[in-house]
This record gives C-alpha cells, sequence and structure tokens, in this order.
C-alpha cells in the first residue's frame, strides 16, 4: 500500500490491523522500518510511475465491440474485421493523470460519453530493456487494478488519444499492489453502482502478460514502478457524475472511485 502517515507519503505491508511501514517501495530496496501505521490511513496511489503504459484491444471481444465505436478503432486493427492486432497496440497516460482509490473522476465540461475500463495492470519492479519472453515476468513487482477512464467524444474528434485518456483522473489505479501475484489467470471485474458491466479471466487476453511486457520493453525502458495496463474486456459503457465504478481482481482487492462533474 501507499498511503498518508505522519503528514508524509509512505510505503507499508496490508498486515489486518496495521499496516507495516517501509523504508521503500520494495522494488527500490525498501524493508521493514519497524513502524505500524493505521490501517484506514487516507490511501495514495500505490506506487509513483514514471510513466503508464495502457494496452487497447487486447481481448477478442473488446475488439469486436470497438468496431461500433469508431473513435475505438484504430487502422492496426483493420477496417471491417474482428481480427485483434497482429502486434500489442499501446499508449501513454502520463503520472499526472494518475488518481488514489477512492478519489474522485471528474468528467470534463463538454464532453458527452465518459467510460470507464476494468483492467489488469502490472507494476514493475525491475528495470527492464530487450527482456525475453521468458525472463519478462522476472521484472514484474506485483499485480493492481486499473480503471483506463476515457472520453469517447475527445477520442473521436482528435484522431490520437492523449486528451481522451491522459487527462488528469483518467487513471486510477489501486488499492493495493499484490506483491508476486501470478497474472496469467486471474477473475477481472468492473462493477457501476453495484451492476456488473464487464467480466473476464486474464487467460482470455490476446497477448499475454509475458509477451506484453518483452514486447513492450524493445521499445521503451521500463523503469520500476512503472504501470502496464494490459487491455480491457466486452462491456463498454458511459458513467456520469453520481455513479461510483469498482474494478475486482481476484487476489488484488476492489478499487472504487466516483463519479464527478468538473467544476465551473
Amino acid at each position: 500500500m501507499r498511503y498518508l502517515a505522519d503528514g508524509a507519503p509512505r510505503y507499508g505491508l496490508e498486515r489486518g490491523d496495521h499496516l507495516a511501514r517501509l523504508s521503500a517501495a520494495p522494488w527500490c530496496g525498501g524493508g521493514p522500518s519497524g513502524e505500524r501505521d493505521a490501517p484506514d490511513s487516507p490511501r495514495l496511489a500505490p506506487c509513483e510511475p514514471s510513466k503508464i503504459i495502457c494496452v487497447g484491444l487486447n481481448y477478442v471481444e473488446h475488439v469486436k465491440e470497438s468496431l461500433t465505436v469508431a473513435a475505438s478503432r484504430p487502422a492496426s486493427a483493420g477496417a471491417g474485421t474482428a481480427a485483434p492486432p497482429e502486434e500489442p497496440l499501446f499508449f501513454f497516460k502520463p503520472p499526472s493523470a494518475a488518481l488514489a482509490p477512492g478519489a474522485a473522476i471528474v468528467k470534463p465540461r463538454g464532453v458527452e460519453r465518459l467510460d470507464p475500463e476494468g483492467e489488469m495492470a502490472l507494476v514493475v519492479g525491475r528495470r527492464a530493456r530487450h527482456v525475453s519472453v521468458a525472463e519478462a515476468l522476472a521484472h514484474v513487482a506485483g499485480v493492481t487494478c486499473f480503471n483506463d477512464v476515457s472520453a469517447r467524444d475527445w477520442q473521436k474528434q482528435d484522431g490520437q488519444w492523449s486528451r481522451a485518456k491522459g487527462s488528469d483522473t483518467f487513471a486510477p489505479f489501486g488499492p493495493c499492489i499484490a506483491l508476486g501475484l501470478d497474472p496469467n489467470d486471474l477473475e477481472l471485474e468492473l462493477r457501476v453502482n453495484g451492476e456488473l458491466r464487464q467480466r473476464a479471466r486474464t487467460s482470455t487476453m490476446h497477448f499475454d502478460p509475458a509477451f506484453l511486457v518483452h514486447f513492450l520493453s524493445r521499445h521503451v525502458t521500463l523503469e520500476p514502478g512503472d504501470v502496464i495496463a494490459t487491455g480491457t474486456p466486452a462491456g463498454i459503457a458511459p458513467i456520469v457524475p453520481g455513479d461510483t465504478v469498482a474494478v475486482t481482481i481476484e487476489g488484488v482487492g476492489t478499487l472504487v472511485n466516483p463519479v464527478v462533474m468538473e467544476a465551473s
């Protein structure tokens, strides 16, 4: 977990009735400091990534439904076909888009359709550059829940996705990082106001976690603490102010964020 205690951000391990404070993030060599913090300490996003890398169109059923949303159909998917990309399609969200568990997703004024996308995210634990598939998961510290918030109007209008997916509050993740959790076959769910919208197992991804780390490391140096969101399954639909979005991943927990309207 990452949280506030004694007026400063801290890393700690969840221990039921307390948080065991660490001297630093585990992937930076942090170890037990001997201090204990309250289990209800205010939560922060569980790491501070230098970059957030998102993978698009990585579940076949989502590829099919994306054909009905023009903004979600890049040329690499092929016009008029439900075939997934031949190589992973990836884009970036800036670290400024990161949002803590419990904090509010802000719907910008003028945006008509805002969608949540429930995803499993990998947190990098060791620097990775040109790593093999066999070595890839040894560079992953753990798994967290991720919500790829997307302004569909801006996706369609802009052609590229920086504003539509990188605006402030558009990258909620947490509530923790499950260290050492095998990402290959976990159940993923997204609910809005308690109603199920998305459910899938990560074993049904088109490109598996090890291949994604391998592929991305060929193009981008992955640094400890970086976040890789691995794609969303079918079931996208809009959210509105007043809604509450919950992303649950087996072995991790549930990331919950309310939705509010941008202040005038």
